[in-house]
């Protein structure tokens, strides 16, 4: 093997014993037999092979610090073997066509622990926006989920000891900031707010306004600066988000992730009740980076260019799943991520849709409806939608279009392996889309006269709704449904159509026996889940106030106190 006799010294330690130059020929032959870069296009591993570079590292040196302040390159041993050490302890050794140095390139954060050559080692060096391009694609994702999930599993008996700390996702997000928060004046330039933020090792900065609060990060500066050609002597005001978004200290990390997923972003401001700012909480201090992959996944599909290419993206859905429940998420804050990955599915669905059809000749909503829109959908799901137009645009000249709308979303969502609901409740049945008017006269109908042919299965549907695109404007069907309150009877008959399937019983491990059905008598693995036995959105949506993105576990709160 040959090296560029030309190549320059880029040791860490200063010492000339590491070499960076272009990756010799055979780096291809290489990637392409060791995981992830087996599972990629022959193209693929090219394009990556060709911006790798070599490095060659004496016994002992080290790789990179556990203070460091960020790793830029993820790393791959071609010969050799490198140490991960945290302390006195090797948490690992890295051996040929291994990776390291993933976990905090793609959390962005100093990695923690440090990597030593155990010998003389040679390692093709990846630049971070190609590594991480290639280890969020739906063929790799699987495969860095495990491996950052193995981490954990290889710590020495002496870490694994110790009491495990509840995951992020159950821990307010007050006792989850790890530095005070980085503040500046909005008439501070760009070039001295980028100076503190490099200066305090932080990819954000809080610019202090009247009554609220801006924020500037790393992508503003990419986005608006560098590529914007804004001045660095402008004002940070000119480049800022204005208002952030922020949180109490006291809220859950899982209900602060669900809002970064939702508004597409990654920092909050923790702001105290007397209006102090706190903190900064990030998304990689809620999830871990075990999870980050929902959000790249998230942004994915937000800047697709066709029906196709969220086709492709959607078969990492499942994989991502799998990797948050693996890493220990709960139940219920995995199906509402996931929910809100298919929210944004559908948001771009519907996009490119209009962007085909053009522009519709009313204001509408698309609307969520059951567990979708109580963000407790998973894989298995099929999708419960609707339309509601707003304004005196004519049905004739409007419904149709709409639903031609509807039935392109809803065969982009199958192609992606999300079907429409098989009874029709959904936006691709025209029962479905309707004016406002139409909509709370018929949800009226069913509340005065709740024995007409199949009206407990409309409202037990439409009781919930959630705008995923369009006019947001609250629940505009779900609020008919409080009058129900007032309508003992169909409340009681909403209960009996609940009770009326019978849970199988007789559970033996992951086995069942099925009492009715085409499964009747049959032993087989049991596809339910307890929670789910109760219809809840039937029984308890009409008595709960407006509910939009509650979840069930919540409304039973709600109805039977803690």
């Amino acid at each position: 093997m040959s090296f560029d006799a030309d190549a320059q010294p880029i040791g860490h330690d200063g010492s000339s014993s590491t070499f960076a130059s272009p990756a010799p020929g055979d780096v291809v032959g290489f990637l392409r037999i060791h995981a992830p870069f087996d599972a990629l296009e022959p193209s693929e591993v090219e394009r990556i092979a060709a911006s790798a570079e070599v490095e060659f590292f004496r016994a002992g040196t080290v790789i990179f610090s556990a203070d460091a302040r960020a790793v830029e390159h993820l790393r791959v041993v071609r010969t050799g073997a490198v140490e991960i050490v945290l302390g006195d302890d090797v948490l690992d050794l890295i051996t040929p066509g291994e990776l390291f140095g993933h976990a905090p390139m793609l959390a962005g954060l100093p990695p923690g622990f440090a990597a030593v050559a155990q010998e003389d080692t040679l390692c093709y060096r990846i630049p971070q926006e190609v590594a991480r391009a290639a280890l969020s694609r739906p063929e790799t994702v699987g495969f860095t989920a495990r491996l950052l999930l193995a981490a954990g599993a290889r710590a020495p008996l002496v870490l694994a000891s110790k009491r495990p700390a509840p995951h992020p996702a159950e821990r307010p997000v007050g006792t989850l900031l790890r530095a005070p928060p980085l503040v500046c004046p909005p008439d501070t330039t760009i070039r001295e707010a980028a100076a503190k933020m490099t200066a305090a090792g932080e990819n954000a900065i809080l610019v202090e306004l009247e009554g609220s609060l801006g924020i500037l990060t790393d992508r503003d500066l990419r986005s608006r600066v560098i590529a914007g050609g804004t001045s660095h002597d402008a004002p940070v005001s000119s480049v800022m988000s204005a208002p952030a978004y922020t949180v109490a200290p006291d809220a859950f990390g899982g209900q602060v992730l669900l809002e970064m997923l939702e508004r597409g972003v990654r920092h909050f401001p923790v702001v105290g009740p007397r209006g102090e700012v706190i903190g900064m909480i990030e998304a990689v201090d809620l999830l871990g980076v075990e999870g980050l992959s929902s959000f790249a996944l998230r942004r994915a599909i937000a800047t697709a260019g066709s029906p196709g290419e969220l086709a492709r993206l959607a078969q990492g859905l499942p994989h991502a799943v799998v990797a948050m429940h693996e890493a220990g998420q709960a139940a219920l804050n995995v199906a509402a991520i996931y929910t809100v990955v298919l929210d944004t599915l559908t948001r771009r669905l519907i996009e490119l849709a209009l962007a085909d059809a053009g522009e519709m000749p009313g204001e509408f909503s698309w609307l969520a409806l059951g567990s979708e829109a109580r963000r407790e959908a998973v894989p298995s799901s099929d999708v419960d939608s609707a339309i509601v137009w707003f304004g005196d645009a004519g049905e004739e000249q409007i419904r149709p279009r709409l639903h031609a709308l509807a039935r392109t979303v809803a065969d982009g969502l199958a192609a992606c392996g999300v079907p429409a609901d098989r009874h029709g409740a959904t936006a691709s049945n025209v029962a479905f889309v309707r004016s406002l008017d139409s909509w709370t006269h018929a949800a009226a109908g069913w509340i005065e006269n709740p024995t007409e042919e199949q009206a407990l299965i409309l409202v037990s549907v439409l009781v919930d709704s959630r705008p995923v695109w369009g006019v947001h404007s609250g629940n505009p069907i779900a609020a008919t449904f409080r009058a129900a309150r007032e309508r003992p009877d169909l409340v009681h008959l909403l209960a009996r159509f609940a009770l009326s399937h019978r849970p199988p019983t007789g559970f033996l491990r992951g086995l069942v026996v099925e009492h009715g059905g085409e499964h009747r008598g049959r032993l087989r693995r049991n596809p339910f889940d307890p929670a789910g036995y109760l219809d809840r959105d039937g029984v308890t949506g009409p008595h709960a106030e407006a509910s939009e993105g509650r979840c069930a576990a919540d409304r039973l709160v709600d109805e039977v106190g803690e």
